[in-house]
């Protein structure tokens, strides 16, 4: 029996096909004792991670190595008075001490902060302020510790400060250190309600949100891995995110463990298609999940043969109709899209069992009951557009939906009013059952698999000083699925020219993370706005011909 089927009550067809499901689990359920901890026990040396780099160097860990090298950083972790409930910023890319540090943290019952390299200083310092962190943990490159180091300075914060296999001024090597800490740590009284995990996603209307999940949050996502991703007992999944963004979360450590997958980790900066695939052959990756953009460059760069491969899912943006032919004509599999939230784990998906339509969302998972809502909150029937909203049970939490926004118990509140939690996305369903995206409320942009407000990107304009007023959305982008676009109003005054442009472009990319770049820029003599003076962005694309 699978670890994973002692938290859960499942009924499955004879095609393989998930009917229902249903969680259960002990009040003081903790992931890092109750999976990662008995998996050691049990089977010892089991493959956990695979992990390797561009320099050409491998580490395989077994489930010992995990209790054991988990184990010793909680020590390290614990001496320096790192406390339940304590906040921790970990920026650790793919460096294989994420898992470590990861497991340690849920055993002290400290929340994770993960975080992206890309960051930048006004980045690290909000996040710092806001959620006053108690120590930080990071790579030594990208100067990341530097822009920690100067972000801490300004934000007038002292935390503990680790770096991981180099020295940098300030920060103790958390790889030399743990060496010789302890190899046993005692379970704490970790309760499964209390704080695990904290994202900061992107919103339209101010900085970005704090998205806490508890402990449970693992545990939903047995159903991502099993019937979505197809990770298989004995197997190895890859999927390409980065550990800051929530995606690593979906396919990187917690359902894949649960259903006896080892997992694969690629230590990159720079996507190249051919390292890539050449990763999946060598190490004989059986199920893999990246970003429609991946797959993009995957077709465009042309795919080998990948022999080992049962199954690829995919998740994030918009798939094109062509990429997902191409790659099941070059493969022969068919590519598995899927719906969620940082918010949420995954809520559709072609599943295990059904055959995958291109474009289409899927079907809801059996973990949630999910319908699509008129603004009014009725119904809508199939065919019509409507918002994609989730029913919780009428006893009990629902598992899978985050537990709260970090000091934002109002905007909690909006979304969870009418006793349903609104997502703010749009989709339709057709006459089979299956759901199709359509956009999203509040005009998050999806560039290259990385989700971007638009209001993180207009707020670093509108410190030009020949900016007046502008704003920022989406256009499709062959490349990245959607690039970012710029319509700014000049000052008074100012002289148009391509020069400004360019000025203004390079002014702003300057201060963003790459990701986060303007791609496009144009200028407009006004921009249209409601009633209550917000910009209406809908009439912006269309007057800027997008």
């Amino acid at each position: 029996m699978s670890i994973y089927q002692k938290y859960c009550r499942e009924v499955v067809g004879e095609d393989g096909a998930l009917k229902s499901f249903e969680l259960q689990y002990p009040a003081d359920f903790n992931f890092g004792y109750d999976v990662a901890d008995v998996l050691a026990e049990e089977t010892p040396d089991k493959t956990a991670l695979v992990w390797c780099n561009t320099e050409q160097e491998e580490h395989i860990f077994s489930f010992r190595d995990v209790k054991i090298y988990s184990n010793q950083m909680a020590n390290v972790f614990w001496q320096a008075d790192v406390r339940p409930g304590d906040r921790v910023l970990v920026i650790l890319k793919r460096h294989y001490e994420y898992w470590f540090a990861a497991v340690a943290l849920h055993k002290l019952g400290a929340v994770m902060i993960p975080a992206t390299h890309m960051l930048t200083e006004e980045d690290l310092i909000y996040r710092l302020k806001v959620s006053n962190v108690k120590a930080v943990i990071c790579t030594p490159q990208n100067q990341v510790p530097e822009k920690i180091r100067a972000a801490l300075k300004k934000a007038e914060l002292c935390p503990k400060l680790w770096c991981v296999q180099e020295d940098r001024e300030g920060f103790e090597n958390l790889t030399r250190v743990m060496k010789d800490a302890p190899l046993e740590f005692p379970r704490g009284n970790t309760l499964a309600a209390d704080p695990m995990l904290l994202y900061f996603t992107s919103g339209t209307t101010g900085q970005p949100k704090g998205v806490i999940h508890d402990h449970t949050y693992p545990l939903a996502h047995i159903v991502t891995a099993k019937y979505w991703q197809q990770a298989e007992e004995d197997g190895l999944h890859f999927t390409v995110a980065e550990t800051g963004w929530a995606k690593a979360s979906w396919g990187k450590l917690y359902g894949q463990w649960l259903v006896g997958s080892a997992v694969m980790v690629y230590d990159f900066d720079n996507f190249d298609p051919k390292q890539l695939t050449a990763v999946i052959n060598r190490y004989k990756v059986t199920s893999f999940c990246a970003p429609p953009t991946v797959y993009r460059y995957l077709v465009r760069k042309g795919i080998p043969d990948m022999p080992s491969l049962r199954h690829a899912s995919t998740a994030g943006e918009m798939l094109a109709p062509e990429i997902f032919r191409r790659f099941t004509e070059r493969t022969g599999l068919a590519l598995c899209e899927g719906y969620g939230q940082t918010e949420t784990t995954l809520l559709m998906g072609n599943f295990k069992g059904t055959k995958p339509v291109e474009g289409s969302m899927g079907t809801v998972s059996p973990l949630y009951h999910v319908e699509l809502r008129d603004r009014a909150g009725e119904p809508v029937p199939p065919g019509e557009i409507g918002e994609v909203v989730v029913i919780p049970p009428k006893y009990g939490k629902q598992p899978g939906i985050f537990c709260d926004y970090l000091d934002r118990k109002e905007q909690y509140r909006h979304v969870w009013r009418d006793e349903v939690y609104h997502t703010g996305d749009a989709a339709w369903q057709d006459e089979t059952g299956r759901f199709w995206f359509h956009g999203r409320f509040d005009d998050i942009i999806k560039t290259g698999g990385y989700r971007v407000g638009p209001y993180e990107v207009e707020h670093i304009l509108q410190e030009h000083p020949f900016v007046a007023e502008c704003t920022v959305f989406g256009v499709p982008d062959p490349l990245r699925g959607q690039a970012i676009k710029a319509v700014v109003v000049p000052v008074k005054g100012a002289v148009l020219s391509k020069e400004l442009e360019l000025e203004i472009k390079d002014f702003c990319n300057k201060k963003l993370a790459e990701y986060k770049w303007i791609r496009i820029l144009e200028f407009a003599q006004e921009l249209p706005k409601t009633i209550s003076g917000k910009v209406q962005k809908a009439r912006v694309r269309e007057a800027s011909g997008k």
